[in-house]
């Protein structure tokens, strides 16, 4: 008999994605549902997703097990946000209301404002500091139904704020619920120090931080802007080759304004994910869609800057690509920290289906960060993250946009969040 730790009874509605790895194409339009279920927790780990009278043959509940009446409730999948800037300094909406205003990016950036005011803001920032402002977005990322993310470096640009950003995720992770995802990415941006010297910027990331960052495993992934006015398909090659040397899987920022062949070089760099793509050319398209590198699509970038463009997600989805979506947060062109409203904007705004955007948020994302073995669906050896929303059945998530609809969240075998509001503890 297998003994559960934490039990939910009789889920009115289980919703699971269509596999429990990745999945593509067409596919992405459909999901598994369940009726009357239970699932059972083992500490941290699923055990049991079954009917009750299976669950009496094979379970018994532990003395101190913690129930849940599931029986009003539809069970999902803790979210994945795959794409994040997670530990940045500072905010920039006195910026914000200028550009609503018409104020040029050009002007702005002469006042020193853009990427490099929140450069300026993370680098003064302490630890302490940094680590505080983390943990207070991640509660707020919890309450909407993230329970894993991807966290970036790259507001840092220099040696010891980029190891300061991933010691901080290093950190947190160590205590807060969300789960943390480390990403390298000093190569975001090029800081003032290194203007017009772009070669000299790259070698001083791959020879005099890149390889301490990974030497004390402070980051799973790297990844790099590869965009015009940034850093070239030559520049990026050079990055990734060498991330990928001493141990890095791969990443790459492409074709968010312009498309400059980055997608193609994701592919052919072999990398997990390639993220934004709004520019992508059709022979990217295909290129991607046949490989195995995940598109993750941030449609809060269009949203947030009032873009008239989105990602071509379903021109991905029609070549059997992997599609999974992903906030961007960061305080320059995407200040947005849930999950779920990117779903939303997924079915507003990509022209995704309801099935397709609940795949792209649970399992495809966790495979574009290399969780899917672990999260984005709920079946047994999976960690127990599991998102409890009090209402009708899963379409319903679509339907009513700005409804907070988690009414407990687990994470993890834990319950974090009850009665819409967070229990979980420093």
């Amino acid at each position: 008999m297998t003994e559960i730790t934490l039990l939910i009874r009789n889920v009115r509605e289980l919703v699971n994605p269509a596999h429990d790895t990745v999945v593509r194409g067409g596919r992405l339009n459909s999901l598994r549902l369940s009726r009357d279920v239970w699932i059972g927790a083992q500490g941290e780990h699923i055990r049991f997703v079954g009917f009750e009278t299976d669950f009496k043959e094979n379970c018994r509940l532990a003395p101190d097990a913690v129930e849940i009446d599931g029986s009003d409730m539809v069970a999902f999948p803790g979210f994945v946000d795959p794409h994040t800037h997670l530990p940045f300094g500072g905010t920039r909406q006195e910026e914000f209301r200028l550009k609503l205003q018409g104020v040029d990016y050009r002007e702005i950036a002469r006042q020193g404002g853009g990427i490099k005011r929140t450069v300026a803001d993370t680098r003064a920032m302490t630890r302490e500091q940094l680590a505080a402002s983390v943990e207070k977005r991640l509660d707020r990322m919890l309450l909407s139904g993230t329970t894993t993310c991807e966290a970036k470096s790259g507001y840092g640009l220099d040696r010891d704020t980029e190891i300061k950003q991933l010691e901080v995720i290093d950190a947190v992770n160590e205590f807060h619920p969300v789960e943390l995802v480390p990403t390298f990415m000093g190569a975001h941006e090029i800081p003032e120090e290194f203007v017009g010297r772009n070669r000299d910027f790259i070698d001083f990331q791959v020879r005099e931080v890149m390889p301490g960052v990974r030497e004390r495993n402070l980051a799973e992934f790297a990844d790099i802007f590869c965009e015009e006015g940034v850093f070239s398909v030559d520049e990026a090659a050079e990055y990734l080759d060498r991330a990928r040397e001493v141990g890095f899987k791969l990443k790459i920022h492409a074709d968010e304004f312009t498309s400059n062949g980055a997608a193609k070089l994701a592919v052919d760099k072999g990398a997990r994910s390639a993220e934004h793509l709004i520019a992508m050319t059709p022979d990217e398209i295909s290129a991607i869609s046949a490989s195995d590198t995940a598109c993750i699509f941030l449609p809060g970038v269009s949203f947030f800057l009032r873009m008239s463009k989105y990602a071509p997600a379903r021109s991905v989805i029609s070549e059997n690509g992997i599609v999974a979506l992903g906030s961007d947060f960061n305080p320059g062109s995407s200040m947005i920290s849930s999950q779920l409203f990117i779903f939303h904007l997924g079915v507003f705004h990509l022209g995704l289906t309801i099935e397709e955007a609940l795949n792209a948020v649970t399992i495809n994302a966790a495979y574009a960060i290399d969780r899917q073995d672990s999260v984005g669906s709920l079946v047994p050896g999976k960690k127990m993250d599991v998102l409890l929303a009090d209402i009708p059945d899963y379409s319903y998530l679509a339907y009513h946009p700005g409804l907070m609809p988690w009414h407990t969240i687990v994470k993890s075998g834990e319950v974090v969040v009850q009665d819409y509001q967070p229990l979980f503890n420093r």
